[in-house]
């Protein structure tokens, strides 16, 4: 039999031994105890693997299941802190753009009333210009005409009545 394994998986027959006896001893078996049957073996087999996927429903059970609930509960909790933030942060956005949008038309009317008041001192300031220019008109007509008058000569009497009736005439207006 050993003959067999050697030439079926190309080994010399001292490495199959050393690999027997190590299986044999990672494998736990006696063999001292002949096995009673397959079916027994193969029960010993299925009792152990009963046993790990027991324990792995356990440790899933005590463990995992409150890790699971822990991180779900803890997901629901930022997930509505992150909702409440949210809200919190856009009612602050509105109230202060609202804020913003009172403040930005208090200003608009202010510039308003203040352009009404300059135009109505650009309009006063126009009037006066024109009173102005008017008068400065008047005031080279009169020194014209007394410039006419001073030099009118003894003799020029009507021209002078003109003149002093054109005068006062100019400065009554």
């Amino acid at each position: 039999m050993v003959e067999k394994i050697c030439k079926r998986y190309s080994l010399k027959k001292s490495e199959v031994v050393k690999l027997a006896f190590r299986y044999i001893d990672k494998a736990h078996i006696n063999p001292s105890e002949a096995p009673e049957s397959v079916k027994s073996e193969l029960a010993k087999i299925n009792k152990r693997q009963d046993d790990i996927i027991r324990f792995i429903r356990h440790y899933e059970e005590e463990q995992l299941n409150p890790m699971i609930r822990a991180t779900n509960s803890i997901a629901l909790r930022f997930d509505a802190i992150g909702k409440t933030l949210e809200t919190l942060v856009l009612s602050q956005l509105e109230a202060s753009q609202e804020r913003q949008t009172a403040v930005l038309k208090k200003l608009s009317e202010q510039f308003g009333n203040h352009a009404d008041v300059i135009n109505n001192q650009s309009k006063q300031i126009n009037a006066l210009y024109q009173i102005h220019q008017r008068d400065c008109k008047k005031l080279l007509h009169l020194i014209q005409l007394y410039s006419e008058l001073s030099a009118c000569g003894v003799m020029d009497s009507k021209r002078k009545e003109n003149l002093k009736v054109k005068i006062s005439n100019l400065i009554n207006t």
